[in-house]
């Protein structure tokens, strides 16, 4: 009898333990009630229509609203807040949060508590912050198709993602448009960003005192400026793409040890890349075509390589002011110049005279701009022609001493709609 009641309890411990699934219809107070009596491992699973919001999520469930389900906020405070480890919340439209910047009102917010979050396959619409991953640890944004307000000006609006101190997270694959900032980093580390576009926006992604992390394979169209990476060490910043940015495609300022590969910087506005005290960066098979400057170096950035970067279409390719010569070549390897008129002799692909971008007329354009209307003046014409001549007479600047005769280009994958 003892063994037969031991063997009962067993059986029912685990029938307890067993998940259950939720089937809840847009009716009142069912989603409240579904949340407040579900168990750790339950699923909740929205019938199409709207649901009321906000609502809390205190224990490791998932939410899903099976792509048809409208959780609709009433303008104050976030909409959806997880609050536990190992919550999952998809396929819900997210509208109505609240409008408080001090706050940071989002349509989802995971906070320190909701390690492992998985927030994917949401749209988010019209919220201030799209989601807000709070001291979350390992959590994943992905695949969510985000869209910000537009009744306030550009700077005091809400980001589309934010991310504070949230070590080993993740943001993949969404769509972002609108706001402030599409993905705004702070105080985080090796975190992930890859394969997210990002449209209509004052930048794509910002980047503070975040280390150790990577920025690889997004798009960034027609925002202010693209990938500005700031205060922070060691990122990869690998495969991305900026078209129409209108400030600069990157933004290295005080950004250290990290590594430039294989990007597309294209038919921005001022400048395909601006460096501001950045140092000891590797920049290599990046393109940098038809800005107005391809490259702005200020502030006293040293030890930056380049090589193996095509420079194509720049009205100015470099803008670097120096008393002393910088080499933009590695292992014999330097950079690919549209505007450089060379030969190459022996047929190794390497152009058998160095390339300068700059010279004495753009250090004096660069300080005294008012000088431009001397430009087509014969004294000019013959300064420029004597420095081609007797190269002794350059000032100090950047010298590719092995440029390139052909490009090597980076392709970029094609952005594939949600």
């Amino acid at each position: 009898m003892l063994r037969l009641l031991a063997f009962l309890l067993v059986i029912s411990s685990a029938a307890t333990a067993v998940a259950r699934d939720w089937q809840v219809a847009p009716d009142g107070e069912a989603l409240a009630i579904a949340l407040e009596q579900a168990e750790a491992g339950d699923t909740i699973r929205l019938a199409p229509g709207t649901y009321l919001g906000p609502i809390e999520i205190n224990v490791p469930l998932v939410l899903d609203g099976l792509g048809q389900a409208h959780i609709k906020g009433n303008e104050i405070g976030s909409v959806i807040v997880v609050n536990a480890k190992d919550v999952t919340v998809r396929g819900i439209t997210v509208t109505g949060s609240g409008s408080d910047r001090e706050n940071r009102d989002a349509g989802i917010i995971t906070g320190k508590l909701a390690d492992r979050a998985l927030i994917e396959n949401n749209t988010l619409v019209g919220n201030l912050v799209g989601v807000d991953v709070h001291g979350t640890k390992n959590a994943i944004v992905q695949n969510n198709k985000i869209e910000g307000r537009l009744d306030h000006r550009m700077n005091d609006r809400g980001n589309g993602i934010y991310v504070w101190n949230a070590t080993g997270s993740k943001v993949i694959g969404n769509d972002i448009r609108y706001g402030r900032d599409g993905i705004f980093v702070n105080t985080s580390k090796k975190n992930e960003f890859s394969g997210n576009r990002m449209r209509d926006l004052r930048f794509a992604i910002h980047y503070m005192h975040a280390n150790h992390s990577v920025v690889r394979g997004n798009i960034s169209l027609g925002n202010h400026l693209g990938y500005a990476i700031m205060y922070s060490d060691n990122v990869v910043i690998e495969g991305n793409l900026s078209r129409g940015d209108r400030d600069h495609g990157i933004m290295l300022n005080y950004t250290n040890s990290s590594t430039i590969l294989g990007n597309r910087i294209e038919a921005g506005g001022e400048k395909c890349v601006f460096i501001y005290n950045a140092h000891k960066n590797e920049f290599s098979r990046n393109l940098f075509a038809q800005c107005q400057i391809g490259i702005h170096f200020t502030a006293g950035s040293e030890r930056n390589t380049f090589a193996t970067n095509a420079f194509m279409g720049n009205r100015t390719q470099v803008k670097y002011v120096g008393s002393k010569w910088v080499d933009w070549s590695v292992g014999g390897k330097g950079n690919y110049w549209s505007d450089h008129s060379a030969f190459d002799l022996d047929g190794n692909g390497i152009a058998d005279a160095a390339y300068r971008p700059n010279d004495i007329m753009d250090h004096v354009l660069w300080t005294q701009p008012a000088a431009k209307s001397l430009l087509g003046s014969p004294a000019v014409q013959l300064i420029r022609w004597s420095q081609s001549a007797f190269p002794a007479l350059l000032p100090g600047g950047v010298v590719d001493r092995a440029p390139l005769m052909q490009p090597e280009l980076p392709t970029i994958k094609e952005w594939e709609e949600l």
